[in-house]
This record gives structure tokens, C-alpha cells and sequence, in this order.
């Protein structure tokens, strides 16, 4: 992080929501290694295992009525990153419905019982989704672009964007936005995580023909930096940022890169890319298919001039650090973060 910290005692108290997801434990534990602030995590039920330092409140499941009061006395920012994620097998009937209540209904409740409470900041982490599932060939998405989700979870993240900005005009707190694309890292779950097994294992793979998109993402001690940076930084109020490691890669060269950091040598077949999308749609999976093959770049430059940041950690690095801890069991991401 780019600004010099005061190294007092803490006295200002950040909480952060979601407090057993992946992304807000690794920002629990950056916190607790900084000691610039007071540290208040909220989770579903109580874990069994969180750092000495932090705060513990338990909420229970996120929306409309959720009572928010003890986790937010004397709080100064709010860190929201529980949300209902998306869901790759979506089984409920009306999942727009299911990710509104969670994903707008509680942020909205949650932030106006933050103004309530007088916090000064609210950092809402939203996705790269609102802007779309792919980017234009050679265009990355800029963080002031127009939105154009295309899914429910998309549509979600959007509505509460709109929400949020609308509260911080009426009340004065104030509101910071940042879309993520994939994040990995230590502890990471999901597609990546697959991936990586399957290149640990040298099962080949049919992939070796998509050389020519590019997709952007970011490690996650990248993506703590930024959200820490835009905790307290004065120009990060009432702004929307893109968060990325700075660098985009096709899905060839992140898997060669991926097994490399492994130390092996990834085994790719090269299928043409309308053949692939050909099978996942007979397969009943395109959406897996466009991560694959399509483009979905981002540009941070709007973060890094506007708040003088710059990713800490390179792709490489990032890659070393995510691959060194996975293990062998299976792994997905699904439903409401803790």
C-alpha cells in the first residue's frame, strides 16, 4: 500500500463481512499483521479458528432484516464482501429473486444501518461482472464504463452498486466500489483450483489452441492491497475501481505459467476453440466454454493514477504462492460467503 501508516495504537475499528470467505480472510489476516485498525469480522455461524485480535460477531444469514447494530458499534468503515456468490449447477427455480435478496436487499440494509452508526466509509466488493462476461477484442474494460451485466449474479451487483451510490449522496458516507475478475491465491477454490490439480496430476487437457485471447486476473494479496488502499485514501470516495494484477494472459499461457510454478510441464492438446465450444454446449456448458476462450481484460490504470497504487505482487508471483498451497481435495464455490 502506497500511504504511510500510522504505527499508534489502532483506534479506528474496520469490520469486514463475510469474515470466513476467502477474500476477507486474507484481509483479516493483512489487518492483523498492519495494526492500524481495530479488527471486527462478521460471520454466519462462529468458526473455529480466527486470529486472537479480531473481533468476532455472529449475523446469521444476510438480508433485508438482518440486524447489523453490534457488529457496527463504533465501526468507521465497513468491508462488505459477503455476498451470494455465483453458482455454477444454479438448482433454485428463480435465482435473480434468491441473488437480489442477498446481494441488494442486505447490502442496502446493512449500509443504511452503517450510516445509522456513523461510519464513514463503505468498501463494496462487487465483480467485473457487472461490466459484462467478456471484453472487446483489444479493449479492456475500463472502471467507468457502462454496464452491461448478463447474468443474475451480474444484475445483483449492479442494483446494489446503484443502491450504494444513491445512499452515500443522501446521507454522506462514503461509498467505494471495486470489480474483481478471478481471484486466486492460497486457499483458492472454484475452476482455478480444478485446473491446477489437473496440471499437478499431467492430465492433458484441450486447451492448448486458445493462445490468442486474453483474460486479466488478480492475486490476492493484490486485491487486499487495493482494498486497504481504498479504506482510508481521500480520492478512492465514491469512485469505482477495476482491480488486476496489471498483466493479461491467454488460457494457454496461464496454464504453461500455472504448471511451471509448479514445476511441471503443462500437457496441452490443441483443440480448435469452436470445437470446445461446440462440446460445451452439447455438455450443457457454455458458460464454462466463453471463460475459456473469450477475452475478459481489465484496465487499472484509474486506480493507479487516481490513488497512486500499483499490484505488489506480480502474476508470477501471485501464481507460485496460489499453487503451492492447494491440495488434493475438491473444491468449489458456492453459495453465501461467511
Amino acid at each position: 500500500m502506497n500511504p504511510e501508516y500510522d504505527r499508534r495504537a489502532p483506534t479506528e475499528t474496520v469490520l469486514v463481512t463475510g469474515g470466513t470467505g476467502f477474500v476477507a480472510q486474507a484481509l483479516i489476516r493483512r489487518l492483523v499483521e498492519e495494526n492500524r485498525h481495530l479488527v471486527r469480522a462478521s460471520v454466519r455461524s462462529r468458526p473455529q479458528a480466527m486470529p486472537g485480535a479480531v473481533e468476532i460477531v455472529e449475523v446469521g444469514s444476510i438480508g433485508a432484516d438482518t440486524d447489523w447494530r453490534r457488529a457496527l458499534r463504533d465501526v468507521a468503515a465497513v468491508i462488505h464482501t459477503a455476498s451470494r456468490v455465483h453458482v455454477m449447477k444454479e438448482k433454485i427455480p428463480d435465482p435473480l429473486s434468491e441473488f437480489r435478496r442477498v446481494n441488494v436487499a442486505g447490502t442496502v440494509n446493512l449500509a443504511r444501518q452503517a450510516i445509522e452508526a456513523g461510519a464513514r466509509r463503505f468498501v463494496f466488493i462487487s465483480s467485473i461482472k457487472v461490466l459484462g462476461e467478456e471484453s472487446p477484442p483489444g479493449r479492456p474494460f475500463l472502471a467507468d464504463d457502462l454496464p452491461a451485466p448478463q447474468d443474475a449474479y451480474g444484475t445483483s451487483k449492479w442494483e446494489a452498486e446503484q443502491a450504494l451510490l444513491a445512499l452515500a449522496e443522501d446521507s454522506g458516507m462514503e461509498v467505494v466500489i471495486i470489480r474483481s475478475p478471478l481471484v486466486y491465491g492460497p486457499g483458492a477454490k472454484g475452476n482455478f483450483a480444478v485446473i491446477a490439480r489437473w496440471l499437478a496430476r499431467d492430465v492433458p487437457l484441450p486447451l492448448g489452441a486458445l493462445r490468442h485471447n486474453r483474460r486479466s486476473l488478480v492475486a490476492i494479496d493484490n486485491l487486499v492491497d487495493l482494498i486497504l488502499t481504498c479504506v482510508d485514501h481521500p480520492a478512492a470516495a465514491n469512485q469505482a475501481f477495476l482491480a488486476g494484477d496489471g498483466e493479461d494472459i491467454s488460457t494457454a499461457d496461464l496454464l504453461r505459467r500455472m504448471a511451471k510454478a509448479m514445476d511441471k510441464r503443462a500437457h496441452l492438446i490443441p483443440v480448435p476453440s469452436w470445437l470446445l465450444r461446440s462440446a460445451a454446449i452439447v455438455m450443457g456448458r457454455r458458460a464454462m466454454a466463453r471463460r475459456l476462450c473469450d477475452s475478459l481484460q481489465v484496465d487499472i490504470s484509474k486506480a493507479q493514477m487516481r490513488l497512486g497504487w500499483t499490484p505488489p505482487v506480480t502474476m508470477d508471483e501471485g501464481l507460485q504462492r496460489a499453487v503451492a498451497s492447494l491440495s488434493a481435495g475438491p473444491g468449489a464455490d458456492h453459495g453465501q460467503s461467511g
